[in-house]
């Protein structure tokens, strides 16, 4: 079953149980990937859909971040839960020590050995681990690993 598919499928639970609130983040959902969809002029892979919602899971901790620095926790709060909503669309997060395994692997592989090989270690992990972990925790840790 594609996230598509489950979309579609929440949708109508969420309809049938009255929880607008999930309806509406549902619908903003479909909407993104209808869009993608439309810009890449095919349907899209499970990859791409996965992309699309980690995407939109990022605007909405940025959003809420933005909304806490306002004093606005209201805001916030509903961020939180779109943002949970969408998560719960996602394969599970790679934890640090999945991914500190990871990179140590792929240094391996491309033969790593400082700062300067950065890109590299870099483009091989986020090949593997696709929308299963955000690019700037990886980059930290890549930085942090490859510094020493």
């Amino acid at each position: 079953m594609t996230i598509s598919d489950k979309l579609a499928a929440d949708m109508k639970a969420a309809m049938k149980s009255g929880d607008k609130a999930k309806l509406s983040v549902i619908r903003m959902l479909r909407a993104d990937l209808k869009n993608a969809e439309i810009a890449a002029g095919e349907p899209l892979t499970e990859e791409q859909e996965q992309k699309v919602l980690a995407a939109y899971a990022k605007k909405r901790r940025e959003a809420r971040e933005h909304c806490v620095q306002l004093g606005r926790q209201d805001l916030a709060d509903k961020e939180e839960f779109e943002n949970s909503v969408t998560m719960s669309y996602l394969p599970s997060q790679l934890g640090e020590a999945e991914l500190t395994t990871l990179i140590k692997e792929k240094m391996a592989e491309t033969g790593a050995e400082g700062t300067k090989d950065f890109g590299a270690v870099m483009k091989a992990v986020m090949q593997v681990v696709g929308s299963r972990a955000e690019g700037s925790t990886v980059s930290a840790l890549v930085r942090k690993i490859l510094s020493g």
